[in-house]
């Protein structure tokens, strides 16, 4: 009985890490997208030049 739930019981880990890396790579994507778009959409500040879209 113990070998069948040690079993079940990795199965369920796997699987959710497994869930949990799928979510973190669509989140990656989203960042990404994002991050490429500020570049793309940034504004000018009042002398013309192109400025910083983000504050660091």
């Amino acid at each position: 009985m113990v070998p069948i739930l040690l079993v079940l019981l990795l199965v369920l880990i796997l699987f959710g890490a497994g869930f949990a890396v799928q979510i973190l790579w669509w989140i990656a994507l989203v960042v990404l997208v994002l991050w490429i778009l500020g570049f793309l959409v940034r504004g000018t500040s009042a002398s013309g030049n192109r400025g910083r879209w983000y504050r660091w």
